[in-house]
């Protein structure tokens, strides 16, 4: 059996690593769904099922009622890392699978390095926990530590009941975009601050289509900030695609104050922030001030 793994193709082990990556956070693998992340054939994709069952036995079930294997309680990864780290940026990148035959050396012969981070992750069985309620269109149980909550304890969050649908990056952090049934709103929460979910069998009574902001997309119109001298303002215009000096950003308005904070724009009535430290300003303010206020000085 080790020898038959160490032996299969890259394109093979990809598929494999698809399998268990939706079949762990997603709680469900189906045949289509790997035909159509790889463009093979349906005899094809049920051909690496097997293959993949013969291999590791003990991780899938296959359930009559959505045509398709779900995850053992035992489920132990064979083909993939799935931690958090690894498995967002995929979802992000709406990616397939991650790595490569090539190990560590550039697959395009050009060095490239990203800042390191901090790790602001939860634990992956509370990851897949919140994916397959989003996946799903399932209730969560979840205990989160909001800064704001005095109650909660760092052992111990507060217990509440969400409605995830999204995730979204800004780009140092994850957040889950969900209805909070104790708010009677939608709200963001910082994926890393979730310490347990448990994903219920009831549906979720919300979706999406009833979150106004995150369905509704707006421009962002920046412009260099008035306080550099005008070279620096005309050279600033070279890094971003610009119209006669405008820079607008199409963006959804639960994201408008994530992205203000993202590029350092000054938020300020009077654009008093330091404009070497935060070279853009806010050209429509007052049409994105009511959707993202926290930003704004």
């Amino acid at each position: 059996m080790a020898k038959m793994r160490n032996d299969l193709k890259w394109a093979t082990r990809q598929r494999l690593q698809h399998i268990e990556l939706m079949a762990y956070y997603t709680g469900l693998i189906t045949r289509s769904d790997l035909a159509r992340a790889f463009a093979i054939s349906d005899a094809a994709a049920t051909k690496d099922l097997k293959l993949y069952n013969e291999l590791a036995p003990d991780n899938l079930i296959y359930r009559h009622s959505v045509f398709g294997f779900v995850p053992a309680d035992g489920f132990q990864p064979q083909f993939s890392d799935l931690a958090p780290a690894e498995v967002l940026p995929l979802i992000a990148a709406n990616l397939a699978a991650a790595g490569g035959p090539y190990g560590d050396d550039p697959l395009y012969g050009i060095p490239a390095e990203t800042l390191p981070l901090p790790n602001r992750l939860p634990r992956r069985e509370v990851l897949a926990q919140i994916l397959r309620a989003i996946k799903q269109g399932r209730k969560l149980q979840v205990s989160y530590h909001s800064l704001s909550d005095r109650e909660s304890t760092p052992d111990k969050g507060l217990e509440r009941i969400i409605e995830p649908h999204a995730l979204a990056s800004n780009g140092l952090r994850w957040h889950v975009r969900a209805y909070n049934e104790d708010t009677y709103d939608f709200r963001d929460f910082v994926l890393s601050r979730f310490t347990s979910a448990q994903m219920f069998t009831e549906a979720a009574e919300s979706s999406a289509q009833y979150d106004d902001d995150w369905s509704e997309i707006v421009s962002l119109q920046l412009s260099p900030h008035p306080g550099l001298d005008p070279q620096k303002r005309e050279r600033l215009l070279i890094d971003y695609e610009n119209v006669d000096g405008r820079i607008v950003v199409p963006v959804r308005r639960a994201l408008i104050g994530y992205l203000l904070q993202r590029l350092a724009v000054d938020t300020t009535a009077d654009h008093s922030m330091n404009p070497n430290a935060h070279q853009l300003v806010v050209l429509n303010r007052d049409e994105i001030e009511p959707f993202a206020g926290w930003a704004f000085a």
